[in-house]
């Protein structure tokens, strides 16, 4: 009889039990310490029991080690002199959705040579991320795959389910269960329901197919994500201005959702040029010193180098440092927003302050 299965499938490769990946890299203390903190800090922030701004900052995608590390670093010291007014994460992407082909990422292709071995690339994720957890940097990823939380979730502290994939059901399911806050993007041509569709079935509790700690395949259980929120990231047309954050803010509250509402300063708000990020964040914090406190936080994508580089296959003929898939602000300019708007809004709240308390007297 002729087989009527598999019919188009090369062959199998099987993975490690995520359970036995996180034995052999394990989770240390110092970077348990970073995990709980950054995910109490961003819990607080949502919540408004925090004044400070959600910043997730990083390059758009991670294909050196090296380079993420010296970012990592750079990004620590930076992160201790803006924390009076910003929480800053780092953004450490390994997943890339492709509107056709391309390079998935460093966990579906570690060594960017179409082999594709992801059980090494979960491996190297997961020791990255481990790494930037220890130098006392929260991570921040997206989601794209739906069986690599199990393997590398224990060491996010913020994820993000980007704007191709809000409108999955699989994804808005799998996001119930997560245990840290959930960015949902608007989708690409600047729709704003399917995220907000997607935050209310993520803040639900869900039943579906997944895999548990031994690889098992099985039924998954979630009691609904409450810190699910939208991520405004522009469309057609940017979407950060004022008439469009009050429209994304009634939405919400006509689906009776909290108005937290964070904006990337890239991809379509930017017009997918790095020179374009300054100018949204710029925006963004005028809006928020001015009052609309239903704006919680702001991504940038940033590296070490700005703008981005084509990667022909040629791993010797890469520039260190640049991005290899969106363009990205430099660290210098990185660096100098950060600290101009960390200075803007600690004026901001010191006179906020002044004023709450010439009213009581």
């Amino acid at each position: 009889m002729k087989p009527t299965d598999d019919l188009r499938v090369k062959g199998y490769r099987k993975l490690m039990e995520p359970g036995k990946l996180k034995q052999e890299i394990a989770v240390s203390p110092a970077a348990h310490d970073t995990v709980t903190s950054g995910r109490s800090a961003i819990d607080k922030i949502l919540h408004r029991e925090d004044k400070r701004l959600l910043v997730i900052a990083g390059p758009c995608s991670i294909h050196d080690e090296k380079a993420a590390f010296e970012y990592a670093a750079k990004l620590q010291k930076l992160r201790e002199q803006v924390s009076e007014a910003l929480f800053v994460v780092m953004r450490v992407y390994f997943e890339k959705p492709r509107t056709s082909v391309g390079w998935k990422g460093l966990i579906n292709d570690p060594q960017l040579d179409g082999t594709c071995d992801i059980m090494e690339g979960l491996g190297k994720a997961r020791s990255i991320l481990l790494r930037i957890n220890e130098i006392g940097v929260p991570a921040a990823t997206e989601f794209l795959e739906t069986i690599t939380p199990q393997y590398v979730a224990d060491l996010v502290s913020w994820a993000c389910i980007g704007a191709r994939t809000t409108e999955s059901q699989t994804h808005r399911e799998m996001a119930s269960g997560l245990s840290m806050a959930v960015g949902f993007k608007n989708g690409t041509d600047g729709n704003l329901s399917s995220a907000i569709n997607a935050i209310v079935a993520a803040k639900t509790g869900q039943s579906f197919l997944g895999i548990d700690q031994d690889g098992r395949t099985c039924v998954v259980q979630t009691n609904g994500n409450p810190l699910a929120h939208i991520v405004l990231r522009g469309g057609n047309r940017p979407n950060y201005d004022p008439i469009s954050i009050e429209q994304a803010r009634l939405n919400l509250i006509e689906k009776s959702l909290p108005e937290t509402i964070m904006v990337d300063c890239s991809h379509g708000n930017s017009m997918k040029k790095f020179q374009g990020q300054a100018i949204v964040m710029k925006n963004v914090i005028d809006q928020y010193i001015a009052g609309n406190d239903a704006l919680i936080g702001l991504m940038l994508e940033s590296n070490l180098f700005e703008g981005n580089q084509k990667f022909s296959g040629d791993l010797k003929s890469l520039k260190y440092g640049v991005s290899i898939t969106d363009e990205c602000i430099s660290w210098e300019t990185t660096e100098h927003l950060l600290l101009s708007v960390a200075e803007k809004l600690t004026n901001s709240f010191h006179r906020s302050s002044a004023d709450r308390w010439v009213n009581a007297l």
